[in-house]
């Protein structure tokens, strides 16, 4: 009996090789799904268009995108999980859904790490610490030094509790050794706006979002929060270099990936189209208007991303005793 199981287990095992590999070659054979958490019109939403159309370009198959709004992006994802392990529904999951809700919040409906298999990450984007142009404060080391001296009730907007420009605000205070208020908004705009007025003393926000306002006079920038330099504002230093932390960084970014258990060989085909189209001029200059710069890695490297981000944020957390609160 021995003897006749091993050639049908070796049979059966060639076959469902022959069977995956048969999928991925003809991967796509229909239409791709790209469920984004977020409304039209956003960062999430123009990068996930960007780079399906021209997957739909190259494959010959329609690439949709899909929004699915509420509960900070969570119900997409959630969705993205319990969908088949084929590779036509794939997820564009932003650092917050990524790395910060696992920490955040209690029973999230998905686990980032064992329910998805990760793609590539498409792109970072990145923040700039911002105060009102009328504020008397001039650089970082005077916004911290203010800070430690208590002489004045700092505080920051956000766009809500557990956002990066929340937590970024949080390891700045940290790192620089001083308390400063948290007032959240509803959104980017009014937050930006009380900024703009003086009635809060400063802001993490989006490049893209806040340069109009600072090529207008209206906000005055103090650091990027990126390892390196803004190609866009090159003169302003990183806040690493501005408040003298060495390896302060707080950056967005945005992953697409797919329910877990898709075939190793879909993958590595999404991969190598994906990181293609991150590399053609025009997909660079279409991310570049948004303050996005395309990444295109590894599927383990996108693991070990998320790894390092779950727990740095999981410690800034803990630290600041950030909690959602219904």
């Amino acid at each position: 009996m021995t003897s006749l199981k091993a050639p049908l287990l070796v049979a059966a095992a060639s076959l469902a090789f022959t069977a995956l590999a048969s999928d991925a070659a003809e991967y796509p054979a229909r239409p791709i799904r790209i469920i984004v958490g977020f409304a039209a019109g956003g960062a999430p939403d123009t990068l996930a268009r960007v780079v399906g159309d021209k997957l739909a370009q190259d494959w010959g198959q329609p690439v949709v995108v899909e929004n699915r709004t509420g509960a900070q992006g969570d119900l997409a994802m959630a969705a993205v999980a319990r969908a088949p392990a084929d590779g036509y529904t794939l997820a564009l999951m932003p650092v917050g859904n990524a790395a910060v809700n696992p920490s955040l919040i209690p029973n999230l409906p998905y686990d980032p790490v064992k329910d998805f298999a990760p793609i590539t990450q498409l792109a970072t984007v990145e923040n700039v610490l911002v105060i009102s142009a009328q504020s008397p404060i001039r650089t970082l080391k005077e916004l911290i030094a203010l800070g430690r001296s208590k002489a004045a009730n700092l505080s920051y907007a956000t766009p809500g509790a557990g956002s990066i420009a929340h937590l970024a605000a949080e390891l700045l205070a940290r790192a620089g050794g001083f308390q400063v208020n948290h007032i959240p908004y509803r959104g980017v705009t009014p937050a930006l706006t009380d900024v703009v007025r003086g009635e809060v003393t400063m802001m993490f926000a989006q490049l893209s979002t806040a340069k109009p306002l600072i090529d207008a006079g209206q906000l005055r920038a103090l650091g990027i929060a990126s390892k390196a330099r803004s190609a866009v504002l090159p003169d302003l230093p990183t806040i690493a270099e501005a408040g003298e932390m060495p390896g302060f960084e707080a950056e967005s970014w945005y992953a697409l990936m797919a329910p877990a258990q898709t075939p190793d060989a879909v993958i590595r085909k999404l991969n190598a189209g994906v990181v293609r189209v991150l590399n053609l001029p025009e997909v660079k200059t279409a991310l570049a208007s948004q303050g996005a710069k395309p990444v295109g890695n590894a599927p383990p490297e996108l693991a070990a991303v998320i790894a390092a981000d779950t727990a740095r944020w999981a410690k800034v957390i803990k630290d600041a005793k950030i909690e959602l609160r219904p």
